[in-house]
């Protein structure tokens, strides 16, 4: 890995690894027959493309912790893609999205392949199941990697503690989460709403997608506490400010890039800090036409206008902005406080802060 972080080769070499281990499995599953496609074909579209944060993330934390064996933990890097497939999968059946990456959902495209066909049974339900399965399948099929890497025992025991933990805690957090929309947030003020929010973003999204994939490769490569303890700071921190500029995006992101339909976060009614800014700089007029959108499915693009002019309209998105430039100096400052690093490794995690806060998909 150079000092300049060449994330295209990089994406080219991970993408290399899952179209392998895809291959690998497709035969495994030849024996049940050629309808096995249907379920492995939807996992290999999504895992087609990608930005591969996760992957980039534990492979520099493992070269800056002075790690060796670069090419065996790239399958671990790898191996932590189709542990975020699997997230997708499942969190795409939980919010029924039509759309991910500009595709069809797993259990959209599952459920319309039934229609097609002429199945007996209820088609939504047939692709729901697919979706769940694939999204299993995928969880199996990274545990495989990781086990299979080849990084010496020592190193692998050392990366497992922290991929045991990462993969127990996202679904935890994803359970906060749904848990969150149940409960409401009507009986609660605006910094109990942002705190709540925070905490489902840390759980769900930071830890999983910058933090643990930092420490599964420094771990790997032997990384001692202070600098374990100055990285883990470092990828909480950003973590956190990747999942709100998500959540700018899922508002106001252009489904060109994004993939997704335009305010798909207001159609979801998601509980995020921006929303919880948004409602506490609004008037009883504006917060009640925010709460008549929150969570409809079939917002008219005229009605996501509307409410993305409210959110202009409040302040939120200023606030939201200075809360992500504040975590971003958090990141920064643990990094360059992380002693005993390579030059090239601290680079690429340097290079990583602004790949990851300052996009538009």
């Amino acid at each position: 890995m150079s000092s300049a972080w060449d994330l295209d080769g990089f994406r080219g070499r991970v993408q290399g690894r899952i179209d392998a281990e895809v291959t690998r499995q497709r035969g495994v599953l030849a024996a049940l027959g050629p309808d096995m496609a249907n379920l492995v074909d939807p996992i290999a579209a999504l895992l087609s493309g990608g930005k591969r944060f996760r992957a980039a993330f534990a492979q520099a934390g493992y070269v800056a912790s002075g790690g060796v064996h670069e090419d065996r933990m790239l399958s671990v890097a790898a191996a932590l893609e189709l542990f975020q497939a699997a997230a997708l999968l499942h969190d795409d059946v939980m919010d029924d999205s039509a759309t991910r990456r500009g595709q069809t959902t797993a259990h959209r495209a599952l459920a319309a392949e039934h229609a097609t066909r002429g199945w007996t049974g209820d088609g939504d339900r047939f692709g729901i199941s697919g979706a769940i399965l694939a999204g299993d399948l995928c969880l199996v099929w990274t545990d495989e990697m990781v086990a299979g890497s080849g990084l010496p025992p020592e190193e692998l025991i050392r990366a497992r503690a922290v991929f045991d933990v990462m993969r127990t805690q996202l679904m935890g957090g994803q359970f906060l989460d749904v848990l969150v929309s149940a409960r409401g947030w009507d009986d609660l003020d605006t910094a109990a709403r942002i705190a709540q929010a925070r905490e489902v973003v840390r759980y769900k999204s930071a830890k999983y997608s910058v933090e643990h994939p930092v420490l599964i490769g420094a771990g790997a490569a032997g990384a001692d506490p202070l600098a374990t303890a100055r990285l883990s700071a470092y990828g909480l921190a950003l973590g956190e400010a990747f999942q709100l500029r998500d959540d700018v995006l899922g508002v106001f992101g252009d489904p060109s890039t994004t993939g997704k339909p335009a305010g798909d976060d207001l159609r979801e009614g998601k509980r995020t800090v921006l929303l919880a800014l948004t409602l506490d700089g609004l008037d009883a007029d504006g917060r009640a036409t925010m709460r008549a959108g929150l969570g409809r499915a079939d917002l008219a693009p005229q009605e996501v206008a509307q409410m993305r002019g409210l959110v202009h309209r409040s302040g939120a998105l200023e606030r939201h902005e200075t809360m992500i430039a504040e975590l971003v100096e958090t990141a920064a400052t643990a990094l360059a406080a992380t002693p005993g690093l390579t030059d090239s490794g601290r680079a690429a995690l340097a290079d990583l802060i602004d790949l990851t806060t300052a996009r538009d998909s």
